[in-house]
């Protein structure tokens, strides 16, 4: 992972608990607050970022991302919410992570590490 980047509104932020939390990580890894995450989007898409949103309708799995060597930006949305409408249409793909059972959905945490460890994986 390079770096974070987290809207300036709406969206929990570094405290006290969170660096606790943590354990170290906050101090090697760069942080952005940015006015809005469909302008950082924007940003990254024109630098030649690929930008995966994790939704759990999205149309590919993350398993199967043509992306997952290339560089890559996870967007996360809010829990029960997911993605906004926005930010969903401003990515390149909409991923989900394909659940077995009962499960509906995962926390944004876990999606997250699931999402990471994939991208690692296949950059292996």
């Amino acid at each position: 992972m390079t770096g974070v980047v987290l809207p300036r509104h709406r969206a929990a932020h570094v405290t006290p608990t969170v660096t606790k939390a943590a354990a170290g990580a906050i101090e090697y890894l760069p942080m952005a607050l940015v006015a809005g995450i469909p302008a950082a989007i924007e940003q990254m898409r024109s630098l030649g970022v690929w930008v995966v949103g994790l939704d759990s309708g999205g149309t590919t799995s993350i398993h199967e991302l043509p992306v997952a060597d290339e560089p890559v930006c996870l967007v996360l949305g809010a829990e029960g919410r997911g993605l906004s409408k926005l930010v969903s249409q401003r990515c390149d793909v909409v991923a989900s992570i394909p659940l077995h059972g009962r499960l509906a959905s995962l926390n944004v945490a876990a999606a997250g590490a699931v999402a990471c460890y994939e991208v690692a994986r296949r950059r292996c």
